[in-house]
């Protein structure tokens, strides 16, 4: 049967440079409403081969006729996948019609296909037999430098079957796509999601950069602190960062312990790709997301302290201003009683001579003061 494009405009999806914006990335993985079952895209690979479109009613057949997951510790033949190739079919499942035709593929057990066709946002990863499925999260098409929208996909991965869903574009799944259609056909269906996780890892690690970034800014204004630092801008961008470091942190930590988990035994043909590599690569976005937060927190303590030397220096200054005024204060209050026998209440040079005797007051107490040391 001849291989049939899934839509028209697939051939847009040529492949493209490393370096392109988000925004394209995010045209990879767009929901096609035209197409059946939710289908997104459907490909054949062959390792030293490029990848081969199929439509909607070969990627059905395939389902049909592909045998049921091996389950209860069977794992599958070293090298099976490399012999037979596999395929990679990809969902929308923002209908409820698209989770349940997901939610009916025989070859999957029933919590692998309840975990393909789930609503929520919960990190897992399990293994069963030759079967590995899971959630795991992703940024989805939203994404901007001031929002980090997450959203989660879902997979099951069998040695020649790769099966994944989601309910928004998630622009790492685009990117393993158009790094699959560039002819880098891997052994095992594994790579494409070792791929996602790689992606997902980047795009967290140049988020921390950004932030870090601003911290560069924040501590700049504060090294060069003096009477005209706007302490409300610093508190604002130091603020930011720790906010969305902690957004970030609450991604991917349940990521970073799924990986360490005693519990998961994934099977031999998945075992380098999956664990190996992507456990390296999130734990070290983990380490530099938990380094940044740290300089966020000295940084905020740096701010404190400035903010508390700021106003200690304002206390001084009304402090020294106030006890200078108090002989004044008090000579203009003794001058203002109304009693008689008054002196000074007569003559033309009265207020002058009670002026100078409050300034020779003021005198005495700053000298008092400098010689007490505390000016």
């Amino acid at each position: 049967m001849p291989s049939v494009p899934l839509r028209p405009e697939r051939s847009r999806m040529s492949p493209m440079p490393d370096t392109i914006a988000q925004t394209e990335i995010s045209l990879v993985d767009t929901p096609v409403t035209d197409a059946a079952d939710g289908l997104v895209w459907a490909v054949s690979c062959m390792p030293g081969h490029r990848p081969v479109q199929l439509s909607a009613h070969e990627a059905t057949l395939h389902l049909n006729d592909h045998p049921p997951a091996r389950l209860d510790g069977e794992d599958a033949a070293p090298g099976a996948a490399a012999d037979r190739g596999w395929v990679w079919l990809h969902y929308d499942v923002v209908h409820t019609a698209s989770r349940a035709r997901v939610e009916a593929i025989g070859c999957l057990p029933e919590e692998a296909r309840a975990t393909l066709g789930g609503t929520d946002r919960g990190t897992r990863l399990e293994a069963d037999g030759e079967l590995v499925y899971g959630a795991l999260p992703g940024f989805d098409d939203s994404m901007s430098d001031d929002d980090t929208n997450v959203s989660a996909w879902r997979f099951a991965v069998l040695p020649d079957l790769l099966i994944t869903t989601r309910r928004h574009p998630v622009p790492a799944l685009g990117a393993a796509y158009r790094w699959l259609q560039r002819g880098d056909t891997p052994r095992t269906p594994a790579e494409i999601v070792d791929r996602t996780l790689l992606e997902f890892a980047d795009t967290v690690r140049r988020n921390i950069a950004m932030l870090d970034d601003q911290l560069d800014r924040a501590e700049d204004l504060l090294l060069t602190l003096d009477q005209h630092t706007d302490f409300g801008r610093i508190s604002g961008l130091i603020g930011k960062v720790r906010r969305r470091s902690t957004e970030l942190r609450r991604v991917i930590s349940p990521v970073d312990r799924i990986f360490h988990s005693e519990d998961l035994e994934l099977p031999e043909w998945a075992e380098d790709d999956i664990r190996d590599r992507s456990q390296r690569q999130i734990h070290a976005a983990l380490d530099d997301l938990l380094a940044l937060q740290d300089r966020a927190r000295s940084l905020q303590d740096e701010l404190a302290s400035g903010q508390a030397e700021e106003t200690n220096r304002r206390l001084y200054t009304v402090s020294v201003v106030t006890t200078l005024m108090l002989p004044a204060t008090f000579v203009t209050g003794f001058f203002g009683m109304n009693t008689g026998g008054m002196f000074l209440a007569t003559g033309a040079m009265g207020t002058v001579e009670a002026g100078g005797v409050c300034f020779l007051f003021m005198v005495i107490t700053w000298l008092l003061l400098k010689f007490a040391k505390l000016l």
